[in-house]
């Protein structure tokens, strides 16, 4: 197969269009239609679906751009580390990463990595979705309690749980009457919170009065004495030291594991190498105390 047209077709996969690809390569855009149509001819396939006004990858061009984008980024970049004689990080490094850590440590933490490795570029795109790393075109993504994914590897970095809390303001019920309570989202509806105390496990029935998209803010409402929440124990280690929170118990239920996410391939680049090993570092325990030293 020739390297030289698989490249070719990658940079024209990865731009949507022969026009976009050229524009941003500098290369003629019939020669890059000319190297897909070898490459085409090649493979007897059909790679792209050519309409009047868009380009579309065929099911056999996707799969063919995301098993060889990934391998084609490592040949330059080994190619590069010779040229340049080591394996020093370099170029750009985009990362996703979930609304919450992002708000509590990956600011400190960009800038203290930017700071280290002053040649790598680093973009951090801050959201809870799940992202097609190939599309999109990540390097890396940290996900909370991630769903398996056969195309992608990676590990945990850090271990946090769930407890529930409250303002010292507020009586807990001796009843099994419900309690009003700060919840995350707006589409569950929730009826009661199982927790493990000292004594056993209880059941808190709750009445859920506001429901806010941001941990953060729930935390905030929480203090504020409106009702009762369930956080992670990072983010209220502090209240809970200083007595401004008091614990009403531990929700039952699997830790959350946070986890770094990368394309399923023998060779990592220098860049994303060094980051992975910059979180073991700041995160060497992986527990929920070092992330909490993040958090003012």
């Amino acid at each position: 197969m020739d390297l030289l047209a698989l490249a070719d077709f990658n940079l024209v996969a990865r731009h949507g269009g022969f026009g976009r690809a050229a524009r941003a390569s500098g290369r003629p855009k019939a020669t890059l239609s000319r190297r897909v149509a070898e490459l085409e001819a090649t493979l007897n396939l059909r790679l792209f679906e050519r309409g009047a006004r868009a380009l579309k990858l065929t099911q056999e061009g996707r799969a063919l751009y995301e098993r060889t984008g990934a391998l084609l980024t490592e040949l330059d970049e080994t190619a590069a580390a010779i040229a340049s004689g080591g394996d020093r990080p370099r170029g750009r490094l985009r990362i996703s990463a979930p609304l919450l850590f992002s708000q509590t440590a990956m600011g400190k933490l960009a800038a203290e990595f930017a700071l280290r490795y002053p040649e790598v570029r680093l973009e951090v795109t801050t959201e809870d979705r799940t992202v097609d790393m190939i599309e999109e075109s990540y390097d890396l993504v940290i996900r909370v309690n991630p769903k398996p994914d056969e195309s992608l590897v990676g590990r945990v970095f850090l271990r946090d749980r769930l407890v529930v809390v409250a303002s010292p303001s507020l009586a807990r019920p001796i009843d099994d009457s419900a309690v009003p309570a700060v919840v995350r989202g707006e589409g569950e509806q929730i009826a009661s919170w199982d927790v493990t105390v000292p004594t056993g496990r209880s059941t808190i029935a709750i009445d859920p009065l506001l429901r806010l998209s941001s941990l953060v803010m729930v935390r905030d409402a929480v203090r504020a004495g409106v009702g009762v929440g369930r956080l992670p124990v990072s983010l209220v280690s502090h209240d809970l030291a200083a007595g401004t929170l008091v614990h009403w118990g531990d929700v039952d239920g699997p830790d959350i594991a946070l986890w770094t996410l990368y394309p399923s391939r023998r060779l990592l680049s220098a860049r994303v190498s060094a980051f992975l090993d910059y979180l073991k570092e700041a995160f060497p325990m992986g527990t929920p105390d070092e992330l909490a030293a993040f958090i003012p």
